[in-house]
């Protein structure tokens, strides 16, 4: 799978960005140091200045290719989610079985992340703790009606319809599929948090993972 998806390249909408920095080696440079700048500083730290230093360059190098660090964080969980979505697809479509399909979605999107090399320039493990700890910023904001209309949530939104329709096929009684899709996502975000953050609050530890939890919730509510 890994060569298969090294031979992909994950699109991503391109008013996301001024420049594509799959383009060019300093576009791709920015990619991986925002990556890296943000794990050590947070989001809510990170400046243009601070990653064209980062960079070696200015931060008017940064803004040839984002128009803004918003924009920047929607290109890196766009980024995440079609990867994302690329391993949901290659590692169930030959599964006809509706619960194994189902429960390998959910365990895809679950588990712990592990860096490929398919993409020198990316760090999935970091990547994915920014997507755990950030992603709501991406969205969480005055403008994400109008963001949401220029198609900035695309890849997630398709993600959650292809879990959609797995629920139906598993239970075309169900009243909630959509619902339900968006919940396991989210709800797999969280519970890491509360896993790395809050243990008290939580029953996922080192030997249940949010895949458990979410695995065994599903399939009490569905084909009652």
């Amino acid at each position: 799978m890994k060569q298969l998806l090294g031979s992909l390249k994950i699109s991503v909408n391109d008013q996301l960005y001024l420049k594509d920095p799959e383009s060019s080696q300093l576009g791709r440079k920015i990619i991986e140091y925002s990556i890296l700048l943000i794990d050590e500083i947070g989001f809510d730290g990170l400046t243009f200045k601070k990653l064209g230093l980062s960079i070696g360059s200015n931060e008017s190098s940064v803004y040839r290719y984002f128009e803004n660090k918003h924009k920047l964080l929607l290109y890196l969980t766009s980024w995440y989610w079609g990867w994302i979505e690329y391993q949901l697809v290659f590692e169930t479509h030959n599964i006809s079985d509706n619960s194994e399909k189902l429960k390998n979605a959910v365990e895809i999107i679950c588990r712990p992340i592990v860096e490929d090399s398919t993409y020198s320039h990316i760090n999935e493990v970091l990547l994915n703790k920014i997507v755990i700890n950030e992603f709501s910023k991406s969205y969480l904001t005055k403008e994400v009606d109008a963001e949401n209309k220029e198609g900035y949530f695309a890849i997630y939104k398709r993600l959650v319809h292809r879990l959609e329709e797995m629920i139906r096929e598993q239970d075309h009684s169900y009243q909630y599929p959509t619902s339900l899709a968006s919940t396991i996502i989210e709800t797999a975000l969280h519970q890491q948090f509360l896993k790395d953050h809050f243990k008290s609050i939580t029953d996922c530890d080192k030997n249940t993972s949010p895949a458990d939890f979410l695995i065994d919730l599903i399939f009490k509510l569905l084909n009652k």
